[in-house]
This record gives structure tokens, C-alpha cells and sequence, in this order.
């Protein structure tokens, strides 16, 4: 069994990951916030968009203290590694509240493999902080040293959140692999004299459950399963946001509007995915 299998299975991280995750929770309260954090205005989870910043940054930097220091370019050289570090200390903070604001909203396993990624990473901001307290006050060898220990801790909670996002899927579109299911061509969903007016319904096309919603001249059919996690659609709540309606997951309450998929609430970031549709003699058919 590998170390990171033993991870997702180390049921005693929760005391600590269950309490951080109220904490995260009470303190992000805001919707609005929370949306933002997640990448809802994006259209793509933020906090990978956001990580590029601070590794680029700090691997750049490693480079730079490799480099054999000659004069009269030794100074500029620590000069420009100093500066790399510090745009990777002031970048990882956003990127570190983005991911915490996602982590929250993780199952178990996944939060428990996540705060091992947050610790390693953590520890590697320490590093780097310290690395350019030492750089600024003229310590350089200090600060190398700190730096390389800090790329080293990053570069293990890199691998940690590969992890995480490749094996666990956190924060990917878990409809995807639904979508993909459904073979080419028109496929049967259901008599028009049976579907009611502004009433979600689920049904299957090609063996994939799929929910149905008539409004008027509209009707939508999209993947019953939630991006986010995986959540029942078919049995969350229709709401009305701004004239149009929506639905909710009853899981973590990432919203989609039912007229054509759109997130209106996070914790998904990406729209749902929804199947074109055609009314043939009275039979309501879709395609992907």
C-alpha cells in the first residue's frame, strides 16, 4: 500500500481536518466570497490558475542560486533571486486561500491527502519567508539554503495535489465520464404528454441519468450528476435566481441554471453539462 493510499485512509487526520473545516467555514461566509474563491466567474477552479505564480517564481529562483555567482553579475544574480522569492512569498497567499476555500468543500479522504498538501506547502512558505528575510539582510548563503529546502517541500506537496486532483478527482468535472458514456446519435427520453410543465424529472439516455426540465417553448435535459462531486441533481431543489430557475445540489449546493447548465453557486466551478434536444411525433429525444 502506498503512503498516500495510507493517507486516504488515516481516519485519525479527521479530528484535525473536521475542526479546520468549521473553522474555514465560519470564516468564509459569504457566498459571494466563497464563489469568487472557487472560480465560479472563471468558469475554472482559481486556486491551480493562482499556483503558477509562486512555484514559477520560486523555481526560477532555485535556478538562479544554482548558477555559479561571478562578479561583476553576482549581484544582480542575487539581486533577481531575491526579488523571485518575494514574488513567490506575496503570491502563495491568494493561492493558498483559494485552495483552503476548495478544501473545505471535500469529502473526507480527499481533505485528509489535502491537508497533508496544505502542511507540505505550508512548510515550504516558511522556508521561502525566512529565505527572504535572510536575502534582505544580507545573508544569501542562508537564504539559498532556506530556498532550497522550501522548493523541496513545495515540489512534495505538488506531488501530494496531484494526487489529490489525478486519483481522488477533487475539483474536476465529475460529469465528464457521464457525458462520454452516451454514444452518438438521438436517443429516446420521454413523451412530451408526460413531461409536466416546470417540474424536474429524471430520466436515463443511453443508461445515463439525466434530468429533464420543461419551461414553456424550453426544455433542458443535462447530466443528473453533479460536476462537484458527483451529487444527485434529480434530487436537489428548484429555485428561482434573478427570473430564472435553478437547481441545487442537495450535497455541497453547487447551483445550475436549468435553462441552459450555467453555475450560478460554487462549490463547482464549471457548468453542468447539458444535451441538445428535439420533440419527434410527441417523443422527446436528445444527443450529446
Amino acid at each position: 500500500m502506498s503512503v498516500l493510499t495510507k493517507i486516504e485512509q488515516a481516519k485519525g487526520l479527521d479530528r484535525i481536518s473536521d475542526r479546520l473545516q468549521q473553522r474555514v467555514l465560519g470564516v468564509i461566509r459569504s457566498r459571494k466570497v466563497r464563489d469568487a474563491l472557487h472560480g465560479v466567474w472563471l468558469g475554472h477552479a482559481l486556486h491551480p490558475a493562482l499556483v503558477q505564480l509562486p512555484v514559477g517564481a520560486w523555481a526560477s529562483s532555485v535556478i538562479l542560486d544554482l548558477l555559479p555567482a561571478r562578479k561583476p553579475q553576482a549581484s544582480g544574480q542575487r539581486h533577481a533571486a531575491t526579488v523571485l522569492v518575494g514574488v513567490g512569498v506575496a503570491s502563495a497567499v491568494p493561492a493558498a486561500l483559494t485552495g483552503t476555500n476548495d478544501w473545505s468543500h471535500l469529502n473526507s479522504e480527499q481533505r485528509r491527502v489535502g491537508l497533508v498538501h496544505a502542511v507540505a506547502n505550508s512548510i515550504g512558505l516558511v522556508c521561502y519567508t525566512g529565505s527572504l528575510v535572510a536575502r534582505l539582510t544580507g545573508r544569501h548563503r542562508l537564504g539559498r539554503t532556506l530556498g532550497f529546502v522550501g522548493f523541496s517541500s513545495v515540489s512534495a506537496g505538488a506531488y501530494v495535489g496531484g494526487h489529490l486532483v489525478y486519483k481522488q478527482g477533487a475539483q474536476v468535472n465529475q460529469s465528464i465520464a457521464e457525458l462520454n458514456r452516451i454514444d452518438e446519435g438521438w436517443h429516446p427520453v420521454i413523451d412530451l404528454a408526460d413531461l409536466p410543465e416546470r417540474t424536474m424529472v429524471t430520466r436515463e439516455v443511453d443508461g445515463v441519468s439525466v434530468i429533464v426540465y420543461h419551461d414553456g417553448d424550453d426544455i433542458t435535459v443535462m447530466l443528473e450528476r453533479c460536476p462537484h462531486e458527483s451529487g444527485p441533481l434529480g434530487e436537489g431543489d428548484v429555485v428561482e435566481i434573478d427570473g430564472n430557475p435553478c437547481v441545487v445540489c442537495p450535497w455541497h449546493g453547487s447551483t445550475f441554471r436549468l435553462g441552459g447548465g450555467e453555475i450560478v453557486h460554487g462549490p463547482a466551478s464549471t457548468d453542468q453539462q447539458v444535451l441538445s434536444t428535439r420533440v419527434v411525433d410527441g417523443m422527446l429525444q436528445a444527443r450529446v
